[in-house]
């Protein structure tokens, strides 16, 4: 039978719609896959870029946030960038896979959160965290370390993070790339001369508990804990208080760091002794 009269007939009309079918499903899938990396691959660069920006990266070499520059530019400064995982008792995690961890996973599969004292607003936190080293420009020396946060404000989840200049007790910068707090008010933690603020505010207090403050009003001249409060937004000021707080207490990323200051005060092994090791 010819390919002409096939085509005419009820099975032919079948096997071109199935044909049209699978062609499509083809279409569709690579497509999807296709775009569904692409959105990967912009959710870790704005993710790359928060964290650039917390701590004043790119303001410090090119004068812009992060999230101004071209992609091979951030890509350029994030290489300095260390990404390691911690487990929450402060330990490293060698055996994470990078590739399959989500913080919202790790969060509703981590411990709940009972401290009263420091309470973020949130049920769970995750048992391993990823942490970050950014290393200074001449060498390998640990110039910052950003910490991922997050608590409740006024209308949901402030996702950010906060960043340490290498004393580890000395805020770099914090930043949020999420929240649904109100603009003009709550929505002003996106405000650069609030988040400038932070810059030199330290995290603990002398007897090393958890001390910095968004202030009820202006913040007092001079004050080395205490950034202004967010006018008309006392709830999302408690909340940012709160939950900055929580992370640099015992339940959060305090006794990571206390091992991590240890480790960067041992003097860094010669040659020889890697010879040594190594043999």
């Amino acid at each position: 039978m010819q390919l002409s009269k096939i085509k005419d007939t009820l099975t032919g009309t079948v096997i071109v719609a199935l044909i049209l079918c699978v062609v499509c499903s083809f279409v569709v899938a690579g497509s999807a896959e296709f775009l569904r990396k692409k959105q990967d691959e912009n959710v870790d660069l704005d993710l790359q870029k928060n964290i650039l920006d917390a701590a004043g990266v790119a303001m410090g070499e090119y004068g812009r946030p992060a999230s101004e520059l071209d992609i091979e530019t951030v890509k350029k400064l994030y290489s300095r960038v260390t990404e390691r995982f911690v487990n929450l008792d402060g330990t490293y995690n060698t055996e994470q896979d990078s590739k399959k961890y989500k913080l919202a996973d790790a969060i509703v599969k981590g411990p709940l959160i009972e401290n009263p004292k420091f309470n973020p607003g949130e049920q769970r936190r995750p048992a391993i965290s990823k942490v970050y080293f950014i290393k200074s420009r001449t060498g390998d020396d640990i110039e910052n370390v950003v910490l991922p946060i997050y608590g409740k404000g006024l209308w949901g989840t402030l996702w950010g993070y906060l960043a340490l200049e290498s004393d580890l007790e000395t805020i770099q910068g914090i930043n949020f790339y999420s929240h649904k707090e109100t603009p003009g008010l709550g929505g002003e933690v996106d405000n650069p001369n609030w988040k400038r603020q932070w810059e030199g505010k330290k995290l603990y207090d002398p007897q090393g508990e958890p001390a910095a403050l968004v202030f009820k009003g202006s913040a007092p001249a001079g004050n080395p804990y205490a950034v202004d409060g967010l006018s008309g937004a006392t709830i999302t000021s408690r909340g940012v208080t709160n939950f900055v707080r929580y992370w640099a207490s015992e339940d959060g990323f305090k006794p990571f760091l206390e091992k991590l200051k240890q480790e960067m005060k041992q003097p860094a092994a010669t040659s020889s002794d890697k010879d040594q090791n190594n043999g």
